[in-house]
């Protein structure tokens, strides 16, 4: 082989013409006109096109005619300057081709499950394939294949720059790359662990890391001073579109630094690798309280590319003779809109008001929604005559609405739910409307979140329990005022996605123990979780503060990738299933005697074959999971609690033990069944029901029509 002598396809080039070459790669694509063979020749830096010319080799010629896509070659040639007019603007090599004068064949392939060329072999052809194309469970179960795309290998290639960036910068700045433990301890950390049982320790499980939050915490009481890692964590959540069970994140802690440190690091930082992408971000980055965004988006992570921010419009109706909004404000509720501007002729008032009021907004957990034009120089909507003069000029002044422009109300006795509504049908109205710039970044750091929450009866940190409140003079016990404590963290947020988030964290054992003691968290329970970590903080801890970013999630957002499985080389799905690989999947049961575990329900104990209860253990590794249930419940738009949920699991997992009982039934002398039942129409004639029983029924019709149901159309023509 000729690796010494190999030129890369993508870098022959025209001042290269005359000289021999040596290419090595893949036929990317063949034509074959007879007097001459074409090949378009692939690796990962290009393409370039070669030349058989039965002329000038004859055998050559006719081993060419047998090179199918995606064998792999090497091939010795001359390069030329392609004839004018032959050249293909397409091509980074598309002024020149390479003359084959040998070749050598090192693999063939088998016919390929989907086409992987992206480039046309001329100009003004049409391309064979595109990764858009093709059935993502296809692609991802051949995923070695899929990554030979030149469009793929591009994303990995800015993936690796954006990284070593990253590497580079931090080296600068002081920082050292260490890396920490992937088998570790359970420590609570808001999701749940994936667990790794322990053959020298049976019956008891190392954790994989879902960050490495208190080894990098130790790092810095071990005097590290400023330590970084590119880390693989692990959490096993209920599944969403742009979430993966593993996935890679930035890591990093520093010592002696209080929130401006890691302000114009970060800023700095984030600048640098969205420029590999050609992304200019605007510095310095804004600021906005948690209790702000909360307020003026409905969200801690507000998408700022464009308006439409709320206004609070309860002080404008102490007197309304509305009277959905008097009861409203009278109970202490909250009256909130956002202004769009100039979309009075692209919303109908049929779409305000049947579209979005009764439906839409129903369907985002809303009660309702008041809306209003700005038409004729004054308000139009089908209950502004219940709004006094002064409460609509107040209305237009607040929003300063002008001409052309809609206003959206939600009231709601529930705060929270006002501005989660308000919030989903922001973003909806400015998708709808094409208001969001797709080439705009708009990057911001939330500030002051809460430190505590109540849940489940109870205090609970809503960031981790090692985050510094932003005063430490404060009562453990007096559960009101826990719940008025901000925390001093910070989330970097872009165009509506959480990048990251880190905390000044506690240093000063003497805090901790409040914090502990208003989770309560006895001293015990402490030293059972944290321990190791608690004894370390005795030893002199320096003040000290970090970050992670979601790394998968900011590179697919400087490469505009929308989800982050095109920018992770092996991904599962979305049901965090590994087509390639077929994991996660049953194991040997030696395995697991080796370990210290049996599974539950096997039935045969030991006269099962071991191939049986292989078989078994992946049945029962596959069964359905309380995230399984919540998903399907999620998208029958069903609302179910925890004991609902775990109810439901267990009806639907004893459906499929019983199936799996009926799978060692013998059946071989059973005569098939066609049907249980005679075959009968089901379907009801469509005829109105005679006398006057059908009015009681109809008066539960939203909509009726000729003694009919109307209902909304499911199809459109």
């Amino acid at each position: 082989m000729q690796w010494k002598n190999r030129t890369y396809c993508g870098e022959v080039s025209g001042e290269q013409a005359g000289a021999a070459v040596v290419l090595m790669g893949w036929v990317d694509a063949v034509r074959d006109h007879g007097n001459l063979l074409f090949i378009h020749l692939r690796d990962i830096r290009g393409i370039v096109q070669v030349v058989f010319n039965p002329q000038t080799g004859a055998d050559l010629y006719l081993e060419a005619t047998r090179l199918k896509e995606e064998y792999v070659v090497e091939i010795e040639g001359v390069v030329h300057l392609r004839e004018p007019g032959t050249e293909n603007p397409n091509l980074a090599t598309g002024r020149v081709e390479v003359y084959a004068s040998r070749l050598r064949l090192f693999a063939r392939s088998r016919t390929l499950p989907f086409q992987i060329s992206e480039k046309a072999m001329v100009f003004g052809e049409e391309l064979k394939s595109s990764p858009e194309s093709v059935d993502e469970e296809l692609r991802l179960q051949y995923r070695y294949l899929d990554l030979r795309r030149p469009t793929v290998q591009a994303r990995f290639i800015q993936r690796y720059r954006i990284i070593r960036c990253i590497r580079d910068f931090l080296d600068e700045r002081g920082f050292v790359e260490i890396e920490t433990p992937f088998l570790t301890r359970s420590t609570p950390e808001g999701a749940r662990d994936f667990l790794v049982p322990s053959r020298t320790h049976q019956g008891k499980f190392y954790a994989l890391p879902q960050s490495p939050q208190l080894f990098k915490q130790l790092l810095m009481v071990g005097g590290m001073d400023r330590y970084f890692q590119i880390a693989r964590c692990f959490r096993d959540e209920d599944l969403r579109p742009n979430r993966q069970p593993e996935f890679t994140q930035l890591d990093l802690e520093a010592s002696f630094i209080d929130e401006e440190f890691i302000y114009e690091m970060l800023e700095e930082l984030t600048c640098r690798i969205f420029a590999v992408g050609a992304i200019d971000l605007p510095r310095p980055f804004p600021r906005m309280t948690y209790a702000e965004a909360m307020s003026r988006y409905g969200s801690d992570r507000p998408d700022l590319r464009f308006d439409m921010a709320f206004e609070d419009l309860t002080d404008l109706f102490e007197e309304t003779g509305y009277a959905i909004f008097r009861r409203i404000r009278d109970e202490g509720g909250l009256i909130k809109g956002f202004c769009v501007k100039g979309a009075a002729d692209l919303l109908s008032k049929n779409i305000l008001q049947n579209e979005y009021a009764l439906k839409l907004v129903p369907a985002f957990g809303g009660k309702g929604m008041t809306w209003m034009k700005v038409a004729g120089g004054r308000l139009e909507s089908n209950i502004v005559q219940f709004f006094s003069p002064e409460e609509q000029a107040g209305l237009v002044a607040r929003f300063q609405a002008a001409e052309g422009d809609v206003l959206m109300l939600i009231a709601d006795t529930d705060r929270d739910l006002a501005h989660k509504v308000l919030a989903a049908l922001r973003l909806h109205v400015a998708q709808r409307l094409d208001r969001i710039p797709q080439d705009r970044f708009r990057p911001l750091w939330v500030t002051d979140f809460p430190l505590f929450e109540w849940k489940e009866g109870r205090l609970s940190s809503q960031h981790h329990p090692f985050t510094m409140p932003d005063r430490t003079d404060f009562d453990p016990r007096d559960v009101e005022g826990c719940l008025r404590l901000n925390s001093r963290a910070y989330d970097l947020v872009m165009n509506g996605e959480e990048l990251g988030g880190g905390s000044i964290r506690i240093h000063d054992m003497a805090v901790q123990r409040k914090i502990f003691e208003a989770l309560e968290l006895s001293p015990e329970e402490a030293e059972g979780k944290f321990g190791f970590f608690l004894n370390a903080l005795e030893f002199g801890a320096p003040p000290h503060a970090g970050l992670a970013l979601g790394l998968d999630r900011v590179i697919a957002m400087i490469l505009k990738e929308p989800n982050i499985r095109e920018i992770i080389a092996f991904p599962k799905n979305r049901s965090a299933f590994c087509p390639l690989t077929r994991a996660p999947a049953g194991v040997d049961p030696l395995q697991l005697e080796e370990l210290g575990i049996g599974l539950t329900g096997s039935g045969g104990g030991a006269k099962d074959s071991a191939a049986a209860q292989s078989s078994k253990a992946a049945v029962r590794s596959e069964r359905i999971s309380t995230g399984e249930v919540r998903h399907v419940a999620r998208l029958a738009r069903l609302k179910i609690d925890d004991t609902e949920v775990r109810a439901f699991q267990k009806d639907l997992n004893a459906v499929l033990e019983h199936f799996e009982t009926l799978q060692e039934l013998d059946t071989r002398d059973v005569e098939p069944m066609s049907h249980v039942l005679d075959l009968k129409n089901v379907w009801r004639e469509d005829v109105p029901r005679e006398g006057k029983e059908i009015e009681p029924l109809l008066q539960n019709a939203p909509m009726r029509e000729a003694d009919y149901f109307k209902v909304p159309k499911i199809l459109e023509g």
